[in-house]
């Protein structure tokens, strides 16, 4: 299961890095957009609609590294007082039910794709893209997401720390 984990950090981390190349890509794209705008020429029509997917792209490529590296908001306040029988239970719990939401978003998405592709669709706005484009990195994001929830779920990591040093100074 280890050699699994460590191949699902390389694509998740790949895809992170994939996101992360795409964000001075849009900036680049909105400062020539209004630029030109500025100046008095008109822009081209594709910058919207290229910087609306490149953000649903950044958020769904990134979604699984942010849980790898526990970067998802978790409020363990409450959670930290109670004992570590019940702490490991109610972890457990959050494990299967985030895991398994995102397995269903994952699986609606496919459907979406797999339909969208079918079907043949161009999403049109500022330029025709296959409508299929906006479900690509949901179907992926999710299921990777679902997959480092199970990872915590077969306990090969834990998301929560139950340290509340840093609170306890600040009292």
């Amino acid at each position: 299961m280890e050699a699994f984990d460590k191949g699902l950090d390389k694509v998740v981390t790949a895809l992170a890095y994939l996101a992360s190349a795409f964000i001075p890509c849009i900036f680049t794209m909105i400062v020539i957009d209004v630029s030109i705008r500025t100046i008095g020429i008109t822009p081209p029509l594709f910058t919207s609609s290229i910087v609306e997917y490149g953000l649903l792209y950044i958020a769904m490529f990134s979604a699984p590294w942010l849980v790898r590296q526990k970067g998802h908001v978790a409020i363990e306040a409450l959670v930290s007082i109670l004992p570590s029988g019940v702490q490991l239970t109610l972890a457990k719990f959050m494990y299967l039910i985030c895991g398994l939401s995102a397995l269903l978003f994952s699986y609606f998405a496919l459907e979406l794709f797999i339909d969208a592709a079918q079907s043949g669709q161009l999403d049109v706005r500022g330029v025709d893209m296959p409508y299929w484009g906006q479900f690509l990195p949901m179907t992926i994001g999710f299921f990777l997401v679902s997959l480092e929830f199970l990872m915590f779920l077969l306990g090969l990591r834990h998301y929560y720390s139950y340290d509340l040093s840093e609170v306890k100074d600040e009292v």
